[in-house]
């Protein structure tokens, strides 16, 4: 994905975004956590973009991409099909957070409103003009080459009910981690993710989980 970013999509921008910042430049980076974000550092005039392995990972199911943005972005405006697959996820994920660059560099990113009609139309635009296609085309080929598995077979989020958003503590839930199911006890709810202590096999073991994930585990 940082290669991606780098030759498909900053190579081409690289200019204009230097013509509104002289001297500007572009590092991509995997972080260790599922954080993934656009950031600007004024003092050496470079962008940083991180994708989180665990977004990449949450990524590869149903259930655990439905929390994310990117897949409610590929539904609702029709990205890619409206077809939800990991490919198209990550795909997507890469243009996302370009688009916050060249929101960014627009002069259009302002405080309270990050996700504006100004970061659509550039995100749209880049649908439109065949970009993000290029992005998941060179996305998969690189996967290929590297022999690392990228599926690109669609997947229809998981609708066995309502998702919850009012949690309580001491809740014993589930929730998907990559490939592996966790569960646990609800310790602290907070305003977007539950702080869960890991039970059973998992005990001593405590994470941070955005309510969209998380499943209640019947009594």
């Amino acid at each position: 994905m940082c290669d991606v970013t780098q030759s498909t999509l900053w190579q081409p921008a690289a200019a204009w975004v230097k013509s509104r910042d002289s001297n500007s430049t572009l590092i991509c980076r995997v972080g260790s956590g599922q954080a993934t974000y656009h950031r600007f550092d004024p003092q050496y005039k470079q962008h940083q973009i991180t994708y989180g392995l665990r977004m990449i990972q949450a990524k590869h199911q149903p259930d655990t991409a439905s929390g994310w943005l990117s897949a409610r972005e590929i539904h609702k405006r029709g990205y890619f099909g409206g077809e939800l697959s990991t490919l198209n996820l990550l795909a997507h994920t890469c243009c996302h957070e370009f688009a916050h660059l060249l929101q960014h560099s627009a002069g259009q990113r302002f405080r309270g409103s990050v996700h504006n009609r100004h970061f659509y139309k550039i995100l749209d635009e880049m649908h439109a003009s065949g970009g993000a296609a290029a992005v998941r085309k060179e996305l998969a080929d690189r996967a290929g080459r590297a022999a690392i598995p990228l599926p690109g077979q669609a997947f229809e989020l998981s609708n066995s009910g309502p998702q919850r958003t009012g949690w309580n503590v001491g809740e014993a839930v589930c929730f998907d981690h990559g490939l592996r199911r966790f569960q646990g006890e609800i310790v602290r709810v907070n305003r977007k993710t539950c702080t869960v202590d890991g039970t059973g096999k998992f005990r001593g073991v405590r994470y941070r989980v955005p309510m969209q994930m998380l499943r209640q585990i019947a009594g």
